[in-house]
């Protein structure tokens, strides 16, 4: 399975002992994807379609825990092979669950679905189960080996700003990005998903994910050592060709006895051994120099060949003048 089932799997098993957060589990999967459907006369019947069967799982234990509902009372529709309908038309089960919900009044005169009324979240714990619950049904989380990232697909923009409000009460950095005809709160940064997952009660998922994130975290330190030292052993190598050039052009042009005994010691060894480092080369030299030594003296016979292509590049440009006139 994906790393997304495995955690709804984890929270399909969970169940809150306390009835408020079980109601506000409930109400989540009902504000995702329940409805009221009229029926004939007065009748009305709850459903509640989902291809999720974890999701579907977990709401048919919710409504046998909440609302001691017989099985027998409770029917599936199979609209198509994935998608199916959970319906209740028993109307005493139908008036207890909207009075639950707070989708009916007493007398049943305004019966109004909303994504969540606010008495059912007054208490952290039912936000937490209300956000459990909402992930159950619409949510989502990436494979953490390639990124990271959680979401849950809302059909309306307010009912997505809720949610994103509950996350951003715990400190998640939660946010909202319209994709198609979806509002969708998601969360990219790994600790912020697994503080939700702690949030939502999936521990297990929450400390696998953390294994991911420290394996992922050594190998980009790992490959961050191996860019820092290629690009240091590309530096050295570039410098030291530079060093050969400079050394090369003294000897061809004013020939290195133009050079301190120091200076000469120092662009010999060089010329015979191009790839050594400069301990190596100070190592070498009698009486040994410590590797700022070395380099004092390369960075003077760099000026000097400097020096040379600037007089040389000077006399070029005389020759040029003087053939033109």
């Amino acid at each position: 399975m994906s790393f997304s089932s495995d955690v709804k799997e984890e929270l399909s098993t969970r169940i809150d002992m306390a009835r408020h957060c079980q109601i506000a589990e409930f109400a989540a999967i009902m504000g995702m994807s329940g409805r009221i459907r009229r029926a004939s006369g007065k009748r009305m019947q709850i459903e509640m379609s989902t291809e999720n069967e974890i999701a579907r799982y977990k709401f048919i234990v919710l409504l046998e825990q909440i609302f001691d509902i017989d099985t027998g009372d409770i029917i599936y529709v199979s609209k198509s092979s994935r998608d199916t309908t959970i319906r209740i038309e028993n109307q005493e089960y139908v008036a207890k669950i909207l009075q639950t919900l707070k989708w009916a009044d007493e007398t049943f005169d305004n019966i109004e679905p909303v994504f969540v009324d606010t008495r059912i979240v007054q208490k952290d714990c039912c936000k937490k189960a209300f956000i459990r619950g909402a992930f159950m049904e619409r949510g989502s989380i990436s494979d953490p080996n390639k990124f990271y990232h959680y979401e849950i697909v809302c059909k309306y923009e307010e009912d997505a700003d809720i949610l994103m409000d509950m996350l951003r009460f715990f400190g998640l950095d939660a946010k909202v990005i319209v994709r198609k005809n979806s509002f969708v709160v998601y969360m990219k940064e790994g600790n912020n998903i697994t503080d939700t997952l702690n949030l939502m009660g999936a521990v297990v998922s929450q400390m696998n994910l953390y294994n991911v994130m420290i394996l992922k975290g050594i190998s980009n330190d790992v490959n961050r050592k191996v860019n820092c030292e290629t690009a240091n052993l590309n530096k050295t190598i570039e410098a030291a060709v530079k060093q050969i050039k400079d050394i090369e052009l003294i000897r061809d042009t004013v020939g290195l006895d133009s050079l301190s005994d120091s200076l000469m010691q120092v662009a010999l060894l060089r010329l015979e051994n191009p790839d050594m480092s400069l301990q190596g080369l100070g190592e070498l030299l009698d009486p040994p120099v410590g590797k700022s030594g070395v380099s004092h003296r390369l960075r003077k016979i760099g000026e000097k060949a400097d020096e040379l292509r600037q007089s040389m590049g000077i006399s070029v440009k005389k020759c040029i003048i003087e053939n033109m006139r």
